[in-house]
């Protein structure tokens, strides 16, 4: 494998080893696959180059990009990056404030937009950056720069000796990129990356693939998210083709017609095909219903200690011959790999995938650490569920006295940018990056997270609860899609609860249960019985003092355009707590006299139907 010191010397693979790849990138372009080649991806790279460098850009000044995952993405990144430029990537579905706020803060002079939708959102903000000096919109609308004007500007300015010279100056150690944490619990952070930080990383998760046969990933987490863009490289870095889904709601078409070996996905994806499986195992008749769900019962025990044996073998055979190469077929036919990451995954849904001939590990990592801190593997003993594997080749690790997850690392981020105060709180004076994290280590080597140290609370009996422990366990209920624990300074748990309205439907229907919409659904009483038996099996499993009273369900799923999840669909909890304060107040027998800031949101006033005691 050439050196890579820099994250825009992968083109330089593509000069080389990759040169003949028809392939590198592949998107639905007019409802047809389109394919960017090598010599595509260079040329479009270059072009990007010589425009900012037309536009006066120099090493160090911040770009930034609000897009969604397209080969475009790509070609302004290594554009971007090759001239020394600091790309700035953001999320397409921030607030205006957000917007406003990350673009002053980093000092943004060059600006990409993705397609027209993006523009209005963001038009009311670009007069006010005095430091943005061109702006393109890469979609084609009247009157505004877009990608054709961007490469005709870089056309006329090529000057490949230049941009030599200027690559050539460029360090592993300089600053590559400013990603904005999603501010979930406050204003941005900016955090600082400098290639090695990502070259470090993305080189060590590829040394996990190479005995693997990988030819075709698709994608479809936001590039403009740490994790999926690290993958990302490293599926450049492998000569691995990257397709482009066109949306998480043409997942499962997409997945049909590209045909991916492996893919990485959040728990909340492995868990809605899961759900769908078993809706439609559910959905069947006599025998091959019962073989359904001995399969499924099968792949809850898989281990691999017992895969050694004979008799299990043969039944996961069985198994396979009968029920799970039609799981495979859902998938293209071909998925072997699933990386999860974001939030912890259940362990009953990794053995069942392994039992279907899908490898599913875990990784875990924060976006400071670029993002890879540990990760499983498909060496023997590389894989323990319920953990997040060993730490990463070149990762330190150890646990401070409460438990927190301390690292360092090449993977570890330069600071948060404009903040030195953070920067104090995060490092200690060893140097060691506070993660915030809570774990454990199983067997003296297993990593397993168990909490956010800032989201454990106290009720007010001074009993603390980690709330993600008892949440984790409530998603085990198919009926289940999400939930959020609360009860801080409050006598007892509660939780705020968001049915799995697609495996309620076909349950509704078997019960001959009428609705009209799903709020409907959610106000049933049979429906909200059912929850409950759900909810009073779990506190048997859970100490007193852990155990949820209440529970409201929640009349349509969180989304990340209605602000309960953050663009990586992680609960936004501070957020939440606002918007459904007079909800949870009512739980608890409270009155308040609240009116939330979200006025654009509808905030329901609890009633009959939604509180029910345990």
């Amino acid at each position: 494998m050439e050196s890579v010191t820099r994250i825009f010397d992968l083109l330089q693979l593509y000069r080389g080893k990759y040169a003949g790849k028809g392939d590198v990138f592949a998107w639905k372009s007019r409802g047809k696959w389109a394919d960017i080649s090598a010599s595509d991806y260079i040329r479009n790279s270059d072009h990007v180059s010589y425009a900012l460098m037309a536009l006066g850009i120099v090493p160090g000044d911040r770009v930034a990009t609000i897009m969604g995952n397209s080969p475009f993405w790509n070609f302004l990144d290594m554009g971007i990056l090759q001239t020394g430029g600091v790309h700035v990537p953001v999320y397409p579905t921030l607030s205006v404030e957000n917007y406003r706020f990350i673009f002053t803060d980093a000092r943004i002079r060059v600006l990409f937009i993705g397609c027209r939708a993006a523009y209005q959102r963001i038009k009311p903000v670009l007069n006010d950056l005095p430091d943005l000096q061109a702006y393109f919109v890469l979609e084609k609308q009247k009157g505004l720069k877009d990608w054709s004007d961007l490469v005709r500007l870089g056309r006329k300015n090529s000057n490949r000796d230049l941009l030599g010279s200027i690559r050539s100056s460029i360090r592993p150690e300089d600053l590559a990129t400013l990603i904005y944490t999603s501010g979930t619990t406050g204003r941005p952070k900016g955090v600082m990356l400098s290639h090695v930080n990502m070259v470090s990383n993305f080189t060590a998760v590829s040394d996990i693939l190479n005995s693997r046969d990988v030819n075709r990933a698709l994608s479809f987490l936001p590039l403009c998210h740490v994790y999926e863009r690290m993958l990302n490289y490293m599926y450049q870095y492998m000569g691995i083709s990257v397709y482009y889904a066109e949306s998480l709601d043409r997942l499962r078409e997409n997945m049909r017609e590209v045909k991916p070996e492996m893919f990485c996905a959040v728990p909340r994806v492995i868990e809605k095909s899961y759900a769908t499986i078993l809706r439609k195992g559910r959905n069947l008749k006599g025998i091959q219903k019962l073989i359904f769900f001995w399969a499924l019962n099968l792949g809850h025990r898989f281990d691999f200690d017992l895969i050694r044996g004979p008799a299990f073998r043969l039944k996961l055979l069985i198994a396979d011959r009968l029920v799970f190469r039609h799981w495979r077929g859902a998938f293209g036919g071909k998925l072997s790999i699933i990386v999860s990451g974001g939030a912890p995954l259940h362990p009953k849904l990794a053995r069942v995938f392994w039992a279907a001939g899908i490898q599913v590990v875990e990784g875990y990592g924060l976006t400071e650490t670029s993002p890879v801190i540990a990760v499983g593997t498909f060496e023997p003993g590389g894989v323990r569920f319920g953990t997040v594997g060993r730490p990463l080749t070149g990762v330190e690790l150890k646990l401070a006295e409460d438990g927190e997850i301390l690292v360092k690392g090449p993977n570890v981020m330069m600071g948060y940018y404009n903040r030195p105060d953070r920067n104090a709180e995060v490092f200690d004076e060893d140097g060691w990056f506070h993660t915030g994290d809570i774990g454990e280590l199983v067997n003296g080597q297993y990593l397993k997270i168990t909490d956010r140290k800032k989201e454990i609370f106290k009720t007010s009996l001074g009993k603390y609860i980690a709330p993600q422990v008892i949440e984790n366990r409530i998603k085990e209920s198919p009926f289940i899609e999400s939930s959020m624990v609360i009860g801080e300074n409050r006598n007892y748990p509660s939780a705020l609860i968001v049915p799995n309205f697609e495996y309620l439907r076909s349950w509704c229907e078997a019960k001959g249960i009428e609705y009209s919409t799903n709020a409907e659904m959610s106000k049933t009483e049979l429906v909200i019985q059912r929850i409950q038996r759900e909810i009073k099996e779990l506190n048997e499993t859970l100490d007193h003092t852990w155990q949820v009273r209440k529970f409201i369900l929640m009349e349509k799923e969180w989304s990340v355009e209605s602000g309960e999840l953050s663009p990586t669909l992680k609960v936004r909890r501070t957020y939440m707590q606002e918007k459904y304060a007079a909800l949870i107040a009512g739980m608890y027998g409270e009155q308040i006299d609240y009116q939330p800031r979200h006025r654009d949101k509808k905030v329901k006033k609890p009633g009959k139907g939604f509180i029910r005691k345990k």
